[in-house]
């Protein structure tokens, strides 16, 4: 049978096999051209339950099994990705409205993710303790037992595949909710790569499912650590349950972006890195460039290149050209993208490219002399738009930095990475590039963002994931029991 038949998964959920969620089904659409490409199914808190009585039955075998094989079956998982790439660009290209450029990307990412993953279990797991009484004392981590993990549709088999390989190779089960929109791609076919791979059975649940699916998912008791990915104001919603419950959440949320340009730079290579920062796959990354702040000494050459260069971007289906844009994911985020454009205009903002959609393909969009206070530059825009705005000092520059709840990414271009530097020390982020733009990641750094971008959890790395997905236990041992005054 071939890889990924649909046969066998369509109008399914993957739970101990492909079987049939109680929410029924859903219609997998291309936001390309409108059509319904597949049909996944849908789970409910009832599946939920189910999955995590289930994952947590599995996981002491998994937990017990040596560490070679462990990472084994990691290595295996990435050599399945490599031998199955027509199939899983496809899937991206035409469920998550990807470019065939930014497709392939995503695999190799999704690939160097599962090499990482397959290093952990041969780390170290813990140390040895000094202690006053005679005896061994020693802290080890162990699995967290059952891990839920929440993606969004924008990068969905990275920001899938980043929580659920280092989980399961640090020894626990994984219940994965990807969204509705890119289940397909963010996690069905997760499931039939770790299968091909051969992770044994009830290890990993791909459910698909809607908001009640996530809270019972938080909710669950069998289930540890909530890794979480998405908005704010969803990011909220899950902390605040998990809270309630008691639950270790990761929350990895929005950004606002700030990509400072110096009087000393190259224009033209500037304007390179911001056009990349803010339009790739649509502006939909938590990363992208959602704010460029440039000195008045460049401003109007930069805006000037910057928008010629969105005016000749292509933007097209991925499935029928090369385009370096696609769609965006669905009507309601094109309307709020739309919004955002026109009532910053109406606000004051010049219209200096773009503007304009047809369908779901929206055009880059540069939107000159914006203020902190038109809507394009002061929310999460999450499209293929560009603010910019002028300022003439540093202080000036920090300060509109600073006015932004987001923390994610920062990016300064200058000739004096010292003074890229100076500008960060004033502001808080969780990443800071100086001399590239604001989207940029790679397995073995610890990711993560400050303020409403995130609580500040990393996934990426030895150390960050171990802390993720593990507890730390304390353990002494004495050769005997010693007298008490009891």
């Amino acid at each position: 049978m071939e890889f990924f038949d649909a046969k066998q998964w369509s109008g399914k959920i993957a739970s101990g096999g492909w079987v049939s969620g109680d929410g029924g089904t859903r219609d997998v659409v291309s936001p390309a051209t409108g059509k319904v490409i597949g049909q996944t199914g849908l789970a409910t808190p009832a599946d939920i339950h189910r999955a995590a009585t289930a994952a947590a039955a599995a996981q002491p075998a998994w937990q017990a099994t040596d560490y070679a094989t462990r990472s084994e079956v990691l290595r295996r998982a990435a050599a399945v990705i490599e031998e199955r790439s027509d199939v899983l660009q496809d899937w991206l290209v035409r469920e998550a409205g990807s470019a065939k450029v930014k497709a392939a990307f995503e695999l190799h990412i999704v690939t160097g993710l599962l090499h990482m993953a397959a290093a952990l279990p041969l780390a170290p797991y813990g140390q040895l303790l000094p202690s006053v009484k005679q005896r061994m004392s020693f802290e080890r981590r162990t699995p967290v037992g059952v891990v839920g993990v929440i993606s969004p549709f924008n990068f969905p088999e990275i920001l899938s595949i980043r929580a659920v390989a280092p989980a399961l190779a640090l020894g626990n089960a994984v219940i994965l909710k990807p969204d509705p929109r890119t289940a397909v791609s963010g996690g069905l076919v997760l499931s039939e790569i770790f299968a091909e791979a051969g992770l044994p059975e009830g290890l990993l649940h791909v459910l698909p499912g809607d908001a009640d699916a996530g809270a019972a998912l938080v909710e669950h008791p069998l289930v540890g650590v909530i890794s979480f990915t998405g908005s704010t104001a969803a990011g909220r919603a899950v902390g605040e349950l998990g809270a309630k419950h008691l639950k270790h959440v990761q929350l990895e949320l929005g950004g606002n972006n700030a990509m400072v340009v110096l009087d000393d730079v190259d224009v033209a290579r500037a304007v390179s890195a911001g056009a990349f920062g803010s339009f790739l796959h649509q502006g939909q990354i938590c990363m992208t460039t959602g704010r460029h702040l440039v000195h008045e000494r460049v401003y109007d050459e930069y805006v000037e290149r910057l928008a010629a260069t969105a005016e000749g971007l292509p933007v097209g289906d991925g499935a029928t050209t090369d385009a370096p844009l696609g769609p965006l994911i669905d009507a309601h985020q094109r309307d709020r993208v739309h919004q955002l454009v026109t009532s910053s205009v109406e606000a004051g903002a010049r219209l200096a490219a773009g503007g304009t959609y047809e369908d779901l393909f929206y055009r880059p969009t540069v939107l000159a002399d914006a203020t902190v206070s038109h809507p394009a530059f002061a929310q999460e825009v999450f499209g293929p738009v560009a603010p910019v705005t002028r300022f003439s000092s540093l202080d000036e520059a920090a300060d509109i930095v600073n006015r932004s709840e987001y923390g994610l990414s920062l990016s300064v271009l200058t000739n004096d990475p010292l003074r890229g530097l100076a500008l960060a020390d004033r502001t808080r982020h969780g990443i800071v590039h100086i001399n590239d733009q604001t989207v940029d990641d790679e397995p073995v750094v610890p990711f993560g963002g400050l303020g409403a971008s995130g609580n500040g959890s990393r996934i990426g790395g030895f150390a960050a994931n171990i802390d993720a997905f593990t507890e730390t236990q304390w353990i002494t041992m004495q050769s005997e029991i010693q007298p008490y005054p009891f």
